[in-house]
């Protein structure tokens, strides 16, 4: 029998690093992943449509420390930076009423992603969109991996959806692919991500693999 891993962990401390950055101290690390894990689904449900790529946490004793990476960073800035205050305000409530730990020092950056249709998380959120759209899910698949493959940078995709697709009674299985997708490979730099679309009968649970070449860490580039 196969053993299905997920492609990010399975590079973990190869070639790829940990979303979240710290080590415990007093015994606090069930408060520290709790907290994690709680304001990760708190963004990921608030900012959902800003084509989030990822959320990174770093932390000590005393700072805190938060990096959301998104395709769209003028749409949670806001103007002259109001969005930005308004969700650091938020989080801010949000931490403090549910008592979980965050440092006195509290920064939070905004990172713009240079090429959104080579980052897995963003191209399921682009999928996503397009199924709650009510737009025929076969089209959207075809369309996104099209967009995705004119990337230079993207050597493979592959999107797979499952749920009661188009409406039918049954739920079943839809998976399109175009390139190469080296799982087993470890050097092989595989982008990942899980996501939704909520409809009116139902979820739809959207996967998206993208591969960007090797990574060769003597040379540092990629091929």
């Amino acid at each position: 029998m196969t053993h299905i891993v997920h492609p990010y962990s399975h590079r973990l401390g190869i070639i790829r690093d940990w979303k979240s950055r710290w080590f415990s101290v007093d015994k606090k690390y069930r408060e520290f992943l709790k907290g994690d894990i709680m304001l990760r689904e708190y963004l990921e449900k608030k900012l959902r449509g800003f084509y989030v790529g990822s959320i990174e946490i770093e932390r000590n004793e005393k700072s805190f420390r938060l990096i959301i990476k998104t395709a769209r960073p003028g749409m949670i800035i806001g103007r002259s930076g109001d969005g930005a205050e308004k969700l650091r305000n938020d989080i801010l409530k949000f931490m403090t009423k549910r008592k979980l730990p965050l440092g006195k020092d509290f920064k939070m950056d905004i990172e713009e992603i240079r090429s959104p249709e080579s980052n897995a998380a963003v191209v399921a959120d682009m999928v996503a969109e397009g199924l709650e759209k009510r737009m025929p899910f076969r089209r959207v698949i075809k369309q996104t991996i099209d967009k995705v493959m004119a990337n230079r940078d993207v050597k493979g995709v592959k999107i797979f959806l499952g749920g009661r697709l188009g409406g039918a009674e049954m739920a079943r299985n839809e998976e399109l692919k175009k390139g190469r997708i080296p799982l087993q490979t470890l050097r092989a730099d595989v982008d990942f991500a899980r996501e939704k679309a909520h409809m009116t009968y139902g979820d739809i649970g959207i996967k998206v693999w993208i591969y960007k070449g090797d990574i060769f860490a003597d040379k540092g580039h990629k091929k």
